[in-house]
């Protein structure tokens, strides 16, 4: 081997094993070069929707310090009636498992009006997930999943959530699903 090639192998191989170590400090498939939330996102096929005006009297997202608190929020966009009702009665677990998968897409919206950079985001550390169900309902969390299964899809490892998923008697306007959301962002 020349001479003048070690030097360059062995920047080569250090700047390897660097990278490797920056990524194992990030966690289990962490790869800190190739983070991009948004480019995830466009090889998923999604487009974040404009963030919507809240119905009532509160903030979509509020932000304290590294942490973003994400209020509770249904799919976004024109809900026809084959679309709204109770999982158990109207609505399928896929059909809710799809609309949770919209309302991360929203949250997801309402998270980038917030903070301008997807890659930001340090971990999803919470979802709260509510379930619009019949008494007998019990796949609450395979109904959620929609969303859980998408964040871990855009994020990778700092998608992994601590979670609920819960049923309500009801929800506003008859939405299937409604979730909040917290996560942390990089310092």
């Amino acid at each position: 081997m020349s001479t003048l090639l070690k030097p360059h192998l062995i920047v080569f191989l250090a700047l390897l094993v660097i990278s490797q170590l920056a990524c194992a400090a990030q966690g289990p498939g962490a790869n800190i070069f190739a983070f991009d939330p948004e480019a995830r996102l466009a090889e998923l096929g999604i487009e974040l929707p404009a963030s919507s005006p809240p119905v009532a009297n509160y903030v979509p997202a509020v932000r304290s310090g590294n942490w973003v608190f994400l209020s509770g929020m249904g799919p976004c966009g024109e809900m026809g009636p084959g679309q709204l009702g109770k999982l158990g009665a109207e609505r399928s677990v896929e059909d809710g498992y799809r609309a949770a998968r919209r309302t991360a897409v929203c949250l997801l919206a309402a998270l980038k009006a917030e903070v301008g950079d997807l890659k930001k985001v340090r971990r999803i550390v919470r979802v709260f997930g509510m379930v619009n169900a019949t008494p007998d309902f019990t796949q609450h969390p395979q109904v959620i999943n929609g969303a859980s299964d998408l964040l871990v899809a855009v994020f990778g490892e700092r998608g992994r959530h601590a979670r609920a998923a819960v049923g309500m008697a009801s929800l506003p306007f008859n939405i299937p699903v409604e979730i909040e959301m917290q996560v942390e962002l990089e310092p």
